[in-house]
């Protein structure tokens, strides 16, 4: 008798979905893509309409066997691939290669969640394989294709780091955000400004700290950069005053140490509400499980894949406990809505739940696609609780992130009051604030407290003595001097490039996780303390490709192509269409680069030699073959051509220069006069080793390249640590 046929993407999912599922179906794992573009030419018809050569993927062949056989026998074909542009792509991919082969219905059917209820809705509603999905797909892939093919090999002049060198559209852009910030740090002035802190005690013994706020009037403030005119500056003056120098930070603080009375002349209450975040999607899932539980994107999305696709919960076998990842809506359902409000209320009391459902529309709609819901618990039987047994350690944290965001977005608002103390002696007024919850609402499940915290006020969102009134007399009991200078922009982490990337358009949610692993796997950035910083060979490649193409490795130009993509998928546009207005002013650009830049030379014939991709990767040939067959590889050129970074100094074993090297653990210090001389110094970081107190602490490599720090004694010192050990430095914020 026939059968029915399921075909997803992964195993894990197959068997999940085969739970729900009677004896009449059989469901089969393609186990990711079937077909791609080959890799040894560019696979893309530019004079036929941009028409992609989609070769079956080397090692599916036993897979795509299967799968024909199956189809052969089958009444219907349910192609249950992921709901997105990725997997309806595959599902065109299906079609085509059981199309003729097989009598059954092909059809289509999409899995927000893999619940029962979800797989037997969809089977019972199957769609037709959206066509303008897949063309938005295959034009992203054309796009990336074409700008990576013909971009990569002008690299060649960075081949002296590198033997293997590519661009691509995102990554590229993510890549010249991250070098871009760090040419400002580079390039940033540091200024210096002091803070006057004060411990005040009241008559009953109970301390609090206050920073000096006011002076005759002027209110106290972060000195401008030194670059401001003369003019900006006594406009700055006339109603604010910086302290700048030491000097006049004892003069001030003395002239306040001299003073007999310090009366508390205001105090000032302010309720605030505090609403909750909306529900997870894609980015802001990677962004908080970065800053809350330390996972890189690609991590996450693993874990959440693990999630969406089932996890064996003992009897109830497997089973998907949150919906679709790679989502970019808040959208919720009516129906896990009432099913949250009913926990909310069973759980923490009608005063924890608003009178109506919260509805998070986003305000910019532009990017956003809606066709999911945001992450969520497919059920709310499902407790962190409940399936913590069956789940990993790390499963579980991320489970359990998504699940207090969720029940957390359909509670009350937090109410704060905030206290606000100004402390008054003569000219001088001090301030210090501190916040108290009086109704934890949402926060009773989930604290959404900022990244980041600009420190400006002493006891900001901390504690005040209870029982501070108007004019109460305090004792001055310390002024304490604290020096600080102004700090340069952060550098990007994953979390907050991720965010940068969202902001301006690029990337979609699939993308973010593969973008960021990208940029680190090529060794154009480095990860050190969750900060991205580009590596020698990043900056080099950026430079090369901002000097060349400076209107494609942009980030509108790459925000305004992302928006052409997405209108094929809402059938606005034609698939060639955006193809050709891309590829018109690329090649243009592409002619004009070519034609000056210089190219290496074949020693044998004379003529141009360029890079070529072959079996076991990229290489240099003669573009005389066949008449000549010259061919060279990138390693050769890089050694050839390669200069040396000096450091500035002398040897102290022969006297020759130093100079940077690479080696298999990382960067290091060696003889330019190698292997004749064989001395070699690690980099340190100038931090002392904190067991032995001698060495420094220097930057390591473990074998799969994740970096850690080691103490430069060793083996003497076998001091190592993941996370580098912070120096005592007087900051206000410590206050």
């Amino acid at each position: 008798m026939n059968k029915n046929l399921i075909l997803v993407e992964s195993p894990s999912k197959a068997k999940t979905i085969n739970k729900y599922l009677g004896k009449d179906f059989i469901v089969e794992a393609t186990v990711g893509h079937l077909k791609n573009l080959p890799k040894t030419k560019l696979g893309v018809d530019i004079e036929n309409g941009f028409r992609p050569s989609l070769l079956n993927i080397r090692g599916k062949g036993d897979i795509i066997k299967k799968i024909k056989e199956l189809a052969s026998k089958s009444n219907t074909v349910f192609i249950a691939t992921d709901p997105d542009r990725e997997g309806e792509a595959i599902a065109q991919d299906i079609a085509d290669l059981i199309n003729g082969k097989t009598n059954a219905k092909i059809k289509r059917v999409l899995f927000n969640e893999i619940t029962k209820h979800s797989v037997k809705a969809a089977i019972e509603n199957p769609k037709e394989i959206n066509i303008n999905l897949v063309n938005s797909q295959r034009a992203r892939r054309v796009m990336d294709r074409i700008i990576g093919y013909k971009i990569s090999p002008f690299l060649w002049k960075a081949v002296v780091d590198s033997g293997s060198l590519s661009a691509g559209r995102v990554q590229s852009v993510a890549l010249r955000l991250v070098c871009e910030r760090e040419e400002e740090i580079e390039k940033f002035v540091p200024t210096e400004y002091w803070n006057l802190i004060a411990q005040f005690m009241t008559e009953d013994g109970k301390e609090f700290s206050a920073k000096l706020y006011e002076m005759e009037g002027k209110q106290l403030k972060v000195q401008p950069k030194p670059e401001m005119t003369e003019e900006d500056w006594k406009e700055f003056l006339k109603n604010n005053f910086a302290i700048n120098t030491e000097s006049l930070a004892k003069e001030i603080a003395t002239k306040i140490e001299s003073k007999n009375k310090f009366v508390i002349s205001d105090i000032t209450k302010k309720e605030n509400k505090r609403n909750p975040f909306p529900p997870f999607i894609t980015s802001t899932l990677q962004v908080e499980a970065s800053r809350k539980l330390g996972f890189r994107p690609k991590k996450t999305m693993m874990l959440a894949q693990n999630l969406y696709e089932g996890i064996e919960l003992g009897k109830e076998g497997p089973t998907g406990l949150i919906t679709y990842m790679r989502t970019d809506s808040t959208r919720l359902s009516e129906e896990i809505i009432y099913e949250a409000r009913s926990f909310i209320e069973h759980n923490f009391g009608k005063n924890h739940l608003p009178a109506r459902p919260r509805n998070y529309e986003q305000k910019n709609k532009k990017h956003v696609q809606d066709a999911h819901e945001a992450i969520r618990p497919t059920s709310l039987k499902y407790t962190p609780e409940y399936v913590k047994p069956f789940l990993s350690n790390d499963q579980y944290k991320l489970y359990e992130l998504i699940w207090k965001r969720f029940i957390a977005c359909q509670m009350e608002s937090a109410v704060l009051e905030v206290t606000t103390v100004f402390i008054k002696a003569d000219e001088f007024i001090f301030r210090a604030s501190g916040t108290a919850i009086q109704f934890p609402g949402f926060l009773a499940i989930y604290d959404e407290s900022s990244e980041d915290s600009n420190g400006n006020n002493a006891n900001e969102n901390g504690q005040l003595p209870i029982g501070l009134y108007r004019n109460q007399e305090l004792q001055l009991k310390e002024l304490k001097k604290i020096q600080s200078f102004t700090k340069p922009p952060a550098r990007y982490t994953e979390s907050s490039l991720i965010k940068e990337l969202e902001s301006k358009g690029i990337g979609r949610p699939s993308t973010y996780a593969l973008i960021m692993s990208t940029i680190i796997e090529r060794n154009y950035v480095e990860q050190i303390d969750k900060k991205l910083i580009p590596t020698k060979l990043g900056k080099k490649v950026n430079k090369i490709l901002v000097e060349n193409f400076p209107n494609i490795i942009d980030v509108d130009f790459t925000a305004k192509m992302e928006d052409e993509l997405d209108t094929i998928a809402d059938g606005n546009m034609e698939y060639e269409r955006v193809l050709r207005d891309f590829y018109e002013p690329f090649s243009k650009t592409l002619q004009e680069v070519e034609s000056k830049i210089e190219k290496p030379k074949c020693e044998i014939c004379g003529a141009d030699m360029e890079i070529k991709i072959g079996r076991y990767g990229k290489f240099l040939a003669c573009t005389n073959y066949p008449k000549c067959k010259n061919i060279k590889s990138l390693k050769e050129l890089s050694e050839n051509n390669s200069e040396p970074e000096f450091t500035g100094e002398k040897c102290p074993k022969c006297g020759a220069r130093t100079v940077f090297r690479e080696g298999k653990y990382g960067r290091f210090i060696g003889c330019e006069r190698y292997p004749e001389c064989d001395f070699t110094k690690v980099i340190t970081t100038g931090i002392q080793c904190p067991k032995c107190k001698e060495g420094e602490l220097t930057v390591k490599k473990t074998k799969r390249g994740k970096i850690f720090y080691g103490c430069n004694r060793y083996p003497e010192c076998d001091y190592a640590t993941w996370k580098l050990p912070k120096e005592e430095v007087a900051d206000e914020n410590n206050v």
